[in-house]
């Protein structure tokens, strides 16, 4: 009796106290935080984006739509298309140290050492170091005239010194060195939490089994680690293709366009040479690669979950 006086005596409260009890409208308002700021910094950026490619737009002036003229413009460009291999060159290069380098570091941290945990924290410096600051760092070692690495091979005997980053056939290998220096860790780390999840009994069996150390690598630890190494793998392609930090602040691009990468070439368009409709033209270039890798993502996590 007294529930029905209060459901006549507030109608509304009471409509809005059924409607919050539905799952999904529930399911809906909590979502909705996610979606505003989605929305927020990444669609509307996108979206600002793709219609300033879309016009003349230079700093100073009102832009006019021009359509497709930007695209083509850019591709006649060599700087651009040497962007794009050095993009690539980049990617793979860094992909190809970090994930061995990654794996072995991770399989080592694994083991019972001394001060272990320590040694775990220490190896996320790299990673978790702003980069403007370790390239600062790795700047002075790279220095032709007080590098530290040129200082050893010098005394080794190895060699005379080294022009790491104003020679256009090492300055590649120095940035590609660089960002492998800072993405290890993250292969690292995560690929460990992916060896603490197997259980030792599978390690016990096999051990009972007569099988090696080799042997429980590869038919224990390497099969029940590859579902993380796929995914660690492809998050790195994705912020491997899209770096900024490391070359812009080791090289500029430099030199000769060397070390000119998509991200590099963007932002001396837009913000040095100020033609903002040809810089965010060339930043929407990368947009079908890690679209790709996104898809590829999504379904390889859609069929671990089936």
């Amino acid at each position: 009796m007294a529930a029905r006086r209060a459901e006549a005596l507030h109608p509304r409260s009471a409509r809005l106290s059924a409607w919050l009890d539905r799952e999904d409208v529930l399911g809906y308002l909590m979502v909705a935080p996610v979606v505003v700021i989605v929305i927020g910094f990444l669609a509307y950026p996108f979206y600002l984006a793709l219609s300033t490619s879309l016009t003349d737009k230079v700093i100073g002036q009102a832009p006019s739509f021009i359509g497709l003229k930007n695209y083509q413009t850019i591709w006649q460009d060599p700087i651009y298309r040497q962007a794009i291999r050095n993009t690539l060159i980049f990617t793979a290069g860094s992909l190809a140290i970090k994930l061995p380098l990654g794996f072995a570091l991770a399989l080592v941290l694994n083991e019972k050492i001394r001060a272990r945990k320590a040694f775990r924290s220490l190896v996320l410096l790299p990673w978790i170091v702003p980069a403007v600051l370790s390239c600062m760092a790795w700047l002075w070692m790279f220095n032709a005239n007080f590098s530290v690495l040129n200082y050893i091979i010098v005394h080794l005997g190895i060699g005379r010194g080294v022009r790491w980053v104003s020679d256009p056939n090492m300055a590649m290998f120095s940035v590609t060195l660089v960002n492998a220096w800072r993405g290890t860790p993250f292969y690292a780390i995560t690929l460990l939490a992916g060896m603490q999840a197997i259980p030792n009994e599978l390690y016990e069996a096999t051990a009972i089994d007569g099988a090696g150390r080799f042997q429980r690598f590869r038919h224990v630890t390497l099969p029940l680690v590859t579902p993380i190494l796929v995914i660690t793998l492809l998050l790195s392609t994705i912020a491997t293709l899209s770096d900024f930090n490391v070359i812009y602040s080791l090289t500029g691009g430099g030199p000769f366009n060397s070390t000119q990468v998509l991200a590099t070439f963007s932002y001396a368009t837009a913000m040095g040479a100020g033609r903002m409709g040809e810089g965010a033209a060339i930043s929407l270039t990368m947009f079908p690669m890690l679209l790709a890798l996104l898809i590829l993502e999504v379904r390889y996590l859609t069929r671990r979950s089936a």
